[in-house]
This record gives C-alpha cells, structure tokens and sequence, in this order.
C-alpha cells in the first residue's frame, strides 16, 4: 500500500513538473511573440549599389528658395503610361535616385520588378518557371526597381460584402448608385510605378471600357488624392496591395470618387517632402491622361499622410485644392524636437531617480513630460521589459502605467537619428547595410547639409532648455528636482560616436543581457557635480530645412477639416494638441485660420464622409464664386465640431475648442476631450512647437524677468548649481529661434490656383506684421554675469 501511494506520488509530482514545463514553454512561446522584432532576410535582397553611392563627403545645406516662389519644370514623360509600359525612373524635379534602394512587392500582380541591368546593382531577380513559379536561378538584377502598368477589375459581392476578382463573379455583383443611375460595383485599379514608386488608380468601371480604354461614365469628377503615413528614413519602395486603395476607399469609391496613391507618398517610405509633390504632380497627370481633369482634388490621409497635405498645400498651391489631414501633425521634422526629449528623461525617472516615490507615478512625470499618461495603462515594451528583469535590475520594480513617450514614441528616436539602426537592415547585403548612415536627416542630407565626417547635420537642439521650468514656477517641483533632471539630461551623441541599438529581438539575438529600451548608451548623460553637455544643432541645418519647405509655416489657402480621434487615454502618438498647433501656425502666418476646421470624435465614430459632404460643398461655393476667397465661401455648416460614439454632434462652432492654449475659457468641446502638452512647452516654448534651437538669454535676465516664479529666491540661492548645468544660458521663447531665415520666405499675396480658378489670398496682416513673423530676434543689450541676490519680496537687486 505504501510502494502504491509513493508511486502515485511520484506520478502527480512528474504531473505538476510536466505541466510546469508545458505551462513554461506555452508561456514562454506567448512571450516571444508579443516581443518586437525586425525582419528576416528576403530571397532578393539589395547586393550591389551604383559606383560612388555610398560615399560620404561634407556638403552645404540647402540655400535655396522656397519651393513656393520656386518654379517647376516642364513635364517631359509622355503619359498616359499605357498598359504594358513602364513609368518614369528619374524625378521631375526632386533630385538624382538615391542608393541603396530596396524593391517592394506588388501584391495586385504578384510580379518581380523589371529587370535593369547584369551588373548585381539592386536586387536579384528569379527566372519563372512553366508553371509559374520563381525558381532559384537569377536572370538579372532591379536597380530601380520598375513594373510594368498593368490593370486589373475587381468587384463587390452581395454574398459576403467582400472584393474579388471580376472573373470569379456568379452573379453576385453588387450594385451603387452614381451620377443618379444605379451601376455595377466593379473597380478598374490600374498599378505601376512613377519615380521607381509603386502608384494606383481606382475608378468604377465605366461604359463599354477596356483595360486599356477606361471610361469615366461612373467617375463623379471627384479625385481623393490618398497619403498614407508611418516613420521612414528612406531608401526603400514600399509595397501595394489592393486594400491599400480599393478596400480603403471603399465607402468613396461607392459613391464615385476616383482614388490615387503613390507609395512615394506615405512617409513609412520616406519624407522627402520634394519627392513626395514630384510623384503626386506626375500621377495626376497620368489619371486626367487616362479620365480628364478633376472638377478638384481633395487629400485624404492620417499621421504622415497628414502631414504631406499641409506641406503641399503651402508648397505647391494646385496640387490638391482641399485637404482632410486625419490625426495630423504640422510636419515630421519639429516633432523630433519633443520627441528626442522622451527617452533622456524616461531613463532619469526610470534608472537615475528610481528611488523616488514620487516619479514612480507616472501621472507625476505629465509635469515634466507634458505629454499624457496612464497608471493603469499595459504598454507594448512590458512583457519586454518583465522578461528583462531577470537579467538587469534597472527593470525591476518600473513604475506601473505608461506614458505616450513609451506607447507612443519608443524605438523611434533610433530609426530617426542613429545612423547604425535600421530594423529591415536583413534587406541588404552586409557591407552595404554597415555603410549606409540610417537617418532621418542622411534621407533628407541635400537640405540638411553634411559634416566634415560625412554625416549628415541634425536640427535637433536642446541647449539651454530648462526641462520642467513650468513646474517649477508653479512649486510643484523643487529646485533640487530641477536641477537634477537637467544636470543628468544631456543630448544624443554626435552620430560617430553612436553605437549599435540593443533592443533585444529587435536586433535579433535571444537574451536580454544588454538591453536597452532607452537608448542611454548613446545619449550624454551627467550629474549636479559633473552636468551633462546638451546637443548644439547645426544653424545651417536649420535654416536649410526652413527653405525647403520641411516646414510647416502656415501659409495654405485651401479649404481643411482637420480630423481626428480622441486617442489620449491610449496614449497614442496621434495627440490632439498638434491639431491646435497647425492652427497656430496658420493663425500666425495669415491674421486667422478661418480656412481649417478641427473635428475630433469618440474613436468608435468615422466621420470621414461627413467631412467629405462639407469639402464637397466649400469646393462647389469656390468654384462658382472663386473672387469671394476661401473663407468668405465656406459653408454654414462648416464649424469646428466634436462628436460621440454614436456620431451626435457633441459641440459646434467657433469657440468650442478655445482653452489655455489661445488663453481663453475652455469650450464645450475642449471640456469634453481636452488636450495635454510636449516637454517643451513645459520649458516655455510656445504651442507651435516650431523652435529648434532657442535664442539664449543669461541667467541674469531670466532671474530679472521673474521666469522661476515663486521659485525665484530658492534658484539665486542655487546660481552657481545653475551657471553649471546651464553654462551658456537658458533659453529665450519670446524672441524666434535661431535658425529661422530672417527673410521672407512665403510670397505674402498675390491668388493661388484652387480647383483650376484664381482665388484671391486672405491675409490679415500689416506689413510689420509679416516682416516681423519671418525675422529673426531683435538685438537685446548685453547682460554680463553679475551676482545676483533677491530681495525679500522678490524684486531683484544686484
């Protein structure tokens, strides 16, 4: 009886032990696959480049024009690209192809790009056997990456609600509505590439047409032009498929509008801002080639896809006549100066400050951070980080909840601004993925410049910026606090001194031994003793991408409703201050923003065609009344509005997102869904957020200008604490940043094109007030650095 209860025993334990492991490696299987990491390498990737494209020499930034007072050349290409034929490979106007380039995939054709040359520049391509299939054998190499245009039909079925290919039709196409008769719910999407990018064009089917004769009977004369976003550094084509534009735009679709795309023209390739117009100037030609000119073009897109419509529409009037930016931002280039503050100051109140309480409730760090945060939030870096703490003690223990620096922006500073991180690097081979610089500002290096070193300038800039000044001023920081954090905040490494990113899988290896969510291997790091040296940003950089257009000024004419989701509780990226921030800047430019509507709603609600009827009407007022203006031709009906998850309309009209940051009592809306604010302004810099690197004041005038508050004793007490951390200054938000060009850079009157009409400019400005939006700070007489003490009272005596 014993020998029998020790072997059940013993089986109930080998039981528990066996499911233990079971359990072990289930979870450790649902570990690894919620953890980030990059691709494996394709069959065909980049082996050779062009002679001389990697080669890395110093080069000026930019000095050009504007792209707005600059003409564009003549269009050379004969379009219509007829079926069968290959679009252009060198841009119109934007620049010599740049190299490496890696070919995407065309999953409407499921075909390899054209071959180009036997030289092994590019990638490889596969001979087809008779069946079909790709073999092993390389007939050539693509360089450029080039396809064939090519057509193909697809239809709506009324058995599942779902495209397929019009062959496979049994009677189940579904049937719209258009232009007051009822038609076949079939689409003609037309694919192939326009400046080595992948373009489509979707239309309905029209009346006795062929693939290579497409009739517009079904088209409404509408054309959306879709922009797509995402982060990219360049050298890279990106994809297309299908849903890319058919399913996408279905609802459009339904109703008539043509759809175009480039995948030059979503920023998770490239942002490229010259390129970009290059690509969207050239397939407007090829669809009026293939339909006729639009009655307009109205821009359709989120994030990046955002972004380009603002910087079109000030760059190039024409292009599109009306714009739905959707979670926008004013430009990709000011976000890195936030941005770029993210990691630093996470790691200080993760590693540096990990004793204290207070900082362990990351509702606490929204004082110093600005941006939203949520102590009940699970972000996507936690089982990351849970699996670290095994290894690295600096991940035990981590404050529960997130903020939008971790959901939102982690792992993003390195593909922007380390030249030696790229997470498809498997795509190329070895020697051209170690000599290729992997940023932001080499993809752009033509308006940024170059170093001695080969390196391309970077914007990015925070001297003299004094994290958490606003919490200071208030008291809600002490002193001591202030001015640990900004003796510990230092800058990011010049990009020579840069390593490697050590982001575990991301980077492909199995143990978290040298983990870094923070990056802070490549980041300047100090102490009140020994305080870290900040980040000087090229002057040259600056003014370079001012003149290029890069950046958003605020000076566009066209009709926008400005669309977004109300995403602060998930702490996204897509934060509802920058839409107020694009406001600002046009508000700035033009003496109004009567032209830019915002609407926000419930994330359960799309309100997409509404914003869409409200285009349609403004456009149809312009074009009938063109010498009224803009602002003058808007709809009654067009007002900034907020909406529920239903749909209802929460709030309307001209006040219902006033609030601090037009300092003015908040409205219906911004109650409702309020907005939170960057680490900059936090240090003072205003709600544009467009300062890259600010105007530097002595310590002495600060103090002078009461700019620490009821702090203001404590700090002159501190004084020699903060000539230390803060030796050439701190900064100066009322005088513009440095960098800005003092000339005028935007043709300030004059009509712009909307929809093929003249249209009168509607600028509410004087002339000082021009001249001085666009000048550079005024001469301030010279502070020497005199000891400073403060009365009783607060009044400065020296």
């Amino acid at each position: 009886m014993a020998w029998r209860e020790g072997k059940l025993s013993t089986r109930i334990w080998k039981g528990v032990a066996i499911s233990f492991a079971v359990l072990l490696v289930l979870g450790g299987w649902y570990a690894y696959e919620k953890l980030p990491r990059i691709p494996g390498a394709p069959k065909a990737p980049v082996v050779g480049v062009p002679q001389g494209a990697l080669d890395h020499k110093p080069a000026p930034a930019y000095s050009g024009v504007h792209p707005r007072k600059a003409g564009r050349p003549a269009e050379y290409f004969p379009f219509p690209i007829t079926v069968g034929e290959s679009g252009p490979v060198e841009t119109l106007f934007s620049g010599p192809s740049t190299y490496p380039f890696l070919c995407g995939e065309n999953k409407v054709t499921g075909l390899q790009p054209l071959v180009d040359n036997q030289g092994k520049e590019g990638v490889p391509i596969f001979a087809i056997d008779d069946e079909g299939n790709e073999t092993d054998e390389v007939i050539g190499y693509s360089r450029d990456c080039s396809h064939k245009t090519a057509v193909a039909y697809f239809y709506r079925s009324t058995r599942d609600g779902l495209f397929h290919p019009l062959e496979e039709a049994q009677g189940d196409i579904d049937q719209v509505t258009v232009n007051g008769r009822s038609t076949d719910f079939v689409v003609r999407l037309e694919t192939g590439t326009i400046n080595r990018f992948f373009y489509a064009i979707a239309v309905l089917r029209g009346d006795n047409e062929t693939a290579e004769k497409p009739n517009g009977s079904n088209w409404n004369r509408r054309l959306i032009y879709q922009f797509r976003g995402g982060v990219g550094i360049g050298r890279r084509q990106g994809n297309i498929s299908r849903s890319d534009i058919v399913e996408r735009r279905e609802d459009q679709l339904a109703r008539g509008y043509a759809v175009v795309y480039s995948s030059a023209n979503q920023t998770s390739n490239h942002y490229n801002i010259w390129l970009a117009e290059d690509t969207a100037r050239r397939l407007k030609k090829q669809f009026s080639a293939l339909y006729d000119e639009p009655l307009y073009t109205v821009g359709v897109g989120g994030s990046g896809g955002a972004i380009q419509q603002y910087l079109i529409a000030q760059n190039a009037p024409g292009v599109i006549d009306a714009a739905l930016p959707l979670y926008s931002y004013p430009d990709m280039v000011s976000q890195t100066i936030y941005v770029f503050d993210c990691e630093p100051l996470e790691y200080y109140f993760d590693v540096i400050a990990a004793e204290d309480e207070r900082w362990r409730d990351v509702t606490e760090r929204s004082e110093i951070l600005g941006l939203a945060s949520n102590k009940e939030f699970e972000h996507r870096f936690q089982t990351l980080e849970s699996i670290a703490a095994l290894f690295d003690g600096r991940y035990r223990g981590l404050a529960e909840g997130a903020s939008e620096c971790v959901q939102g922006w982690r792992g993003l500073v390195p593909l922007v601004n380390n030249p030696n991180f790229i997470h498809f690097d498997k795509s190329f081979a070895e020697p051209i993925a170690r000599n290729t610089h992997w940023t932001h500002w080499e993809d752009l290096k033509d308006f940024y410049g170059t170093d001695v070193n080969g390196y391309a300038n970077r914007a990015w800039d925070n001297q003299g910026v004094q994290y958490g000044l606003k919490a200071l001023q208030q008291g809600k920081i002490s002193v001591d606090d202030f001015l640990r954090i900004n003796a510990t905040i230092g800058g990011w490494k010049e990009p020579q001194d840069q390593g490697g990113e050590k982001l575990w899988f991301m980077n492909g290896d199995v143990f978290p031994m040298e983990l870094s969510v923070w990056s802070e291997h490549n980041m300047n790091l100090g102490s009140l003793d020994s305080p870290a040296p900040r980040s000087v940003a090229s002057v040259d950089a600056i003014k370079g991408i001012y003149r290029s257009g890069h950046v958003f000024l605020g000076d566009v004419e066209i009709p926008i409703v400005d669309l977004r989701h109300y995403l602060e509780k998930e702490l996204d990226m897509h934060h509802s201050l920058a839409s107020f921030s694009s406001r600002e800047r046009i508000r700035r430019a033009r003496g109004h923003s009567d032209n830019q509507l915002i609407w926000m709603s419930h994330k359960k609600f799309d309100p997409v065609d509404e914003a869409l009827d409200i285009i349609d009407h403004w456009m149809l007022n312009i074009i009938e009344h063109p010498e009224k203006g803009v602002a003058a031709n808007k709809p009654i009906e067009a007002t900034d509005r907020c909406f529920d998850k239903e749909g209802n309309v929460l709030a309307a009209g001209d006040s219902v997102w006033d609030g601090s940051w037009n300092h003015k009592p908040n409205g219906a809306c911004m109650d409702l869904y309020p907005i939170y604010s960057t680490s900059r302004q936090m240090a003072g810099a205003p709600i544009t957020g467009d300062v890259f690197k600010c105007a530097l004041q002595p310590l002495e005038r600060a103090i002078a200008k009461n700019t620490y508050g009821i702090r203001t004793g404590e700090v002159v007490d501190r004084i020699e604490d903060m000539r230390r951390v803060f030796p050439d200054g701190v900064c100066n938000y009322n005088v513009p940043g440095v960098g800005r060009p003092k000339d005028q850079l935007l043709p300030h009157g004059g009509p712009v094109t909307i929809a093929g009409h003249q249209v009168p400019s509607d600028y509410r400005l004087s002339s000082t007030d021009i001249i001085a939006d666009d000048s550079s700070e005024p001469d301030e007489e010279e502070v020497s650095p005199t000891p400073v003490s403060v009365s009783a009272d607060g009044a400065e005596t020296e």
